[in-house]
């Protein structure tokens, strides 16, 4: 009997070393970083925002003139009438998507323009020029 505990006693003993490396290399297993346990990262804001004016031929702003913002993927179409200093803002648009942008002034269109999705801006900026003769604002 006395030396079967001699025996597992020397068996413990030589585990032991094994047992304390084990635990060394496992604790940072059991320990998982904060965001597992409930703390999400803050959702940043993944949209894409266009602003820009509308000129005239003198680059003078173009009051009342209508910005017409398509979806290139599902042809959907925003308009932005223009106030006093000829600016536009389209929010929220979505970054894997291409935008067409273009304005309208009495029956006179500029180019469009085109936002791509290639683009990695978060906020874009446009002019848009309308060259109508004998304009009246």
């Amino acid at each position: 009997m006395k030396k079967m505990f001699m025996v597992l006693a020397a068996a413990v003993l030589a585990a032991s070393p094994l047992m304390a490396t084990a635990s060394l290399f496992s604790t940072p297993v059991l320990a998982a970083p904060a965001q597992l346990f409930g703390h999400e990262p803050k959702k940043e804001d993944k949209t894409r925002l266009l602003t820009g004016k509308v000129l005239d031929a003198n680059d003078s702003p173009l009051s009342n003139a209508v910005v017409y913002l398509t979806n290139t993927h599902t042809r959907s179409v925003k308009t932005y009438i223009v106030g006093e200093d000829g600016t536009f803002r389209f929010p929220a648009l979505q970054p894997t998507l291409d935008y067409e942008v273009y304005a309208q002034y009495n029956n006179h269109k500029s180019g469009t323009k085109t936002v791509s999705q290639f683009d990695d801006r978060t906020q874009v900026y446009i002019s848009l020029k309308i060259n109508a003769k004998g304009e009246s604002k």
